[in-house]
């Protein structure tokens, strides 16, 4: 168990990262203040993708090569369920209500659509070929996934689940984001080296992104996650091999700066008054804390072997 620790009355509630090890399959918990490790989790087989349940007390993590989705008591700290999944779940997002969950099933080419309470599958939806990055909009009324081979993003009505349009990007999509407002979804490509802003209610392009760091081949910029900012001035690009995030300034719509990180940074996630931005450094095996006011990383953390996923929560 996590121990309890004692702090002034003015620091604000503790929070820890749950780090999805792939290769050693467990999850490393970092105490944010303490900026260390303190519990190693054994989980199921290559952990990638992980979210919390509305009140914080379990996570979901995708057992990618165990085929199913994993139920982690955060108080226990074991296993206490799982729920069906598909071949190879990678990613993970649970609707606004808390009562579904959505995984791309990458060999299979399926979203598949999981009521929680029940354990069921309630439906399985035809997407492109290697789906990988999820997204629900804020009011719930939308899933985006997007497929890596047909370089897609996919529409769908989670009340009837069906997919409403596709919308052609760059090569191998990863990422998507809608924006708070949900008017705007973000979207990587990998190896398009590209991001960009959609419109939902178009499904259209309306802004570009490419990345130009000194010294990296254009090759080794290779987006993956997005985070944005709640307040609307920036986004954060995780830049796989190239070992930078790109900062972006959402008022001019232009890259402001790079900041070096691990290498090949992967997801990335905030804490939740967005202070500190965390990086999974997939090949250096640590993770990274940025300074989201200075603009600068602050410590890196060594976790387990290829550093997938981060889910934030606070200390009760």
């Amino acid at each position: 168990m996590i121990g309890t620790f004692f702090y002034s009355t003015l620091s604000v509630a503790n929070e820890f990262a749950y780090v999805t090890n792939e290769k050693d399959d467990n999850i490393s918990v970092i105490d944010l203040r303490q900026k260390k490790v303190v519990q190693t989790i054994e989980v199921g087989l290559r952990p990638r993708g992980i979210v919390f349940n509305k009140t914080q007390t379990l996570a979901y993590i995708c057992a990618s090569e165990s085929d199913r989705i994993q139920v982690l008591n955060i108080e226990s700290e074991e296993i206490v369920g799982e729920l069906p999944s598909g071949e190879d779940p990678e990613t993970i997002a649970l609707h606004p209500n808390g009562e579904i969950i959505y995984t791309s099933n990458e060999d299979d080419a399926l979203l598949t659509v999981i009521d929680i309470d029940s354990a069921m599958v309630i439906s399985q939806i035809d997407v492109g070929v290697e789906p990988e990055g999820l997204a629900v909009s804020p009011d719930g009324s939308i899933v985006v996934v997007t497929s890596e081979t047909t370089n897609m993003v996919h529409w769908i009505n989670t009340q009837t689940n069906k997919n409403f349009a596709n919308t052609l990007v760059g090569a191998r999509p990863r990422a998507a984001m809608f924006t708070q407002d949900g008017r705007y979804l973000w979207v990587s490509s990998e190896i398009g080296g590209k991001v960009v802003i959609l419109d939902v209610a178009t499904q259209k392009i309306t802004q570009e992104f490419s990345f130009a760091i000194r010294g990296i081949h254009s090759d080794r910029v290779q987006p993956v996650g997005i985070e944005l900012t709640n307040n609307g001035k920036y986004a954060f690009v995780a830049l796989g091999p190239a070992n930078h995030v790109a900062v972006i300034n959402r008022n001019t719509m232009a890259v402001e700066k790079y900041l070096l990180v691990g290498r090949r940074v992967w997801q990335l996630a905030f804490n939740h008054d967005q202070t500190q931005l965390l990086t999974t450094n997939g090949v250096s095996g640590d993770v990274s804390v940025i300074d989201v006011e200075q603009m600068k990383v602050t410590k890196s953390i060594k976790v387990g072997r290829y550093p997938w996923g981060v889910a934030i929560r606070q200390q009760p």
